[in-house]
C-alpha cells in the first residue's frame, strides 16, 4: 500500500499542505469542520506524520544525510570530503549512506533518513535514464515532507530541488579533442555507465569532437560494460577488430584496468594506444604511466552542495527558487597520452 502524504491529503480536499498539517495538529487557525474532515480522512488512510515535517520549525538535528551509489568510485569520496568540510565549518554532522546502485536500498535509506534523523539530504541517485514511477515517488516523498534536498551528479529532471551537476558533455568533448590533437585517429570508448544520462552526455561530447574533424561516428567503437563483465575478454575483441590508437574509459577504475590489460598484451602506452580516464583519483596518479584524467572537481561539488543545503535549512535561500549549478571539468594531462606537437 502506498504511504499517504500531506500532499495527497491536500489534493483530496483542494487545500494547501500547510493547511493539512495545521488541521492534523489541531491548530486553532483551521475551522472545526475542516479539521474534523481532514483528521478522519488521515486516520482512515493510516497517515503517519513525519518527524522532520512536524518539528522543522522548532527543532534541528544539526545533521545532514548524504546518499551516494558507490563508495569505491573516488569521485564520491571527494564529494563526501567536500560535504564534511563545509558541514563541520557550519556546525553540522553528516550521516553517509551507500546504496550500491540498488533502487530498493535507496528507497529504504531515504525512508530511514526522512523519518527525523536529519535536517536535510544530499543525494546522488542510482536512477538510470528509464526512471520508474516508483523511483520518482521515493524522491518526491522527501520533497513532500518538506525536507530540504540537494541532488548532485546523478540527478532527476522531474524532481524540483537544488542541483549541482558536472558538464559531462563538455568533459567528453574536451577529452576526445585532446586525443585527436595528439594525433589519435580511431578512439574507442569503454562505458561502464551506459544506463545513465552521464554516460550519454559524455558520448555526446565525443561525437561533437569527431564531427568537428569530419570523422564519421562508428557505433562499434562504443563498448558498454557491466561490473560482472570480463574486461580482458571484451578488450580482446576491440583490439583485434579495429586499429585503435586512443581509448576513453568513463571512470577511473575502468581506465586503470584497461591500461593494465593493454600493457600486458604488449602495447605501449601512449605510443601505440593513448588512454584518458574520468575522475582524478589516487589510482590514476601512481600507476605507470600516470593516467591523463578528466577532473570533475568532486571536493568543490561537495562543498557547493553542503553550503546550498545548509542555506536552505537555515532559510537563507529564497523559498521555492531552485538553482541548478553546472561545474566545468579540467583535463589533467599525464603520461598516458601523447604530447601535442605544434608546428
Amino acid at each position: 500500500m502506498k504511504k499517504i502524504t500531506l500532499k495527497d491529503i491536500a489534493a483530496e480536499f483542494g487545500v494547501s499542505v500547510s493547511t493539512v498539517s495545521k488541521a492534523i495538529h489541531d491548530s486553532h487557525e483551521i475551522s472545526t469542520e475542516v479539521k474534523s474532515k481532514i483528521q478522519k480522512f488521515a486516520k482512515a488512510h493510516h497517515y503517519r506524520p513525519n518527524k522532520v515535517a512536524l518539528n522543522l520549525l522548532n527543532r534541528s538535528t544539526k545533521s545532514i544525510g548524504v546518499v551516494i551509489p558507490d563508495i569505491l568510485n573516488y569521485f564520491f569520496v571527494q564529494v563526501l570530503y567536500g560535504i564534511e568540510k563545509v558541514a563541520n565549518e557550519r556546525g553540522y554532522s553528516i550521516i553517509s549512506c551507500v546504496t550500491d546502485h540498488s533502487l530498493k536500498k535507496e528507497a529504504m535509506t531515504l525512508e530511514m533518513l526522512s523519518s527525523g534523523s536529519v535536517d536535510g539530504l544530499i543525494i546522488s541517485s542510482v536512477a538510470s535514464e528509464r526512471q520508474t514511477k516508483k523511483h520518482l515517488e521515493n524522491i518526491n516523498n522527501v520533497v513532500d515532507y518538506q525536507i530540504p534536498l540537494v541532488m548532485f551528479d546523478r540527478v532527476m529532471d522531474a524532481i524540483e530541488c537544488d542541483k549541482v551537476i558536472v558538464d559531462d558533455f563538455e568533459a567528453g568533448y574536451k577529452a576526445t579533442k585532446y586525443l585527436l590533437d595528439t594525433g589519435c585517429k580511431t578512439i574507442a570508448i569503454i562505458n561502464p555507465m551506459s544506463k545513465t544520462k552521464i554516460g550519454r552526455l559524455r558520448i555526446g561530447g565525443y561525437k561533437r569532437a569527431l564531427k568537428e574533424r569530419d570523422i564519421d561516428f562508428d557505433e562499434k567503437l562504443i563498448t558498454p560494460i557491466e561490473p560482472q563483465d570480463d574486461l580482458d575478454f571484451i578488450l580482446s575483441f576491440i583490439l583485434n577488430d579495429k586499429n585503435i590508437d586512443g581509448i576513453l574509459a568513463l571512470d577511473e577504475i575502468t581506465a586503470v584496468k584497461t591500461m593494465g590489460i593493454i600493457k600486458a598484451r604488449g602495447y605501449h602506452v601512449p605510443n601505440d594506444i593513448a588512454i584518458i580516464g574520468f575522475t582524478n583519483g589516487q589510482l590514476s596518479k601512481y600507476v605507470t604511466p600516470a593516467l591523463t584524467m578528466v577532473s570533475q572537481h568532486g571536493s568543490y561539488i561537495g562543498e557547493t552542495c553542503a553550503n546550498r543545503l545548509i542555506d536552505r535549512i537555515e532559510s537563507i535561500s529564497s523559498p521555492g527558487i531552485f538553482e541548478a549549478k553546472v561545474v566545468k571539468t579540467s583535463l589533467i594531462v599525464r603520461d598516458s597520452t601523447r604530447k601535442i606537437t605544434l608546428g
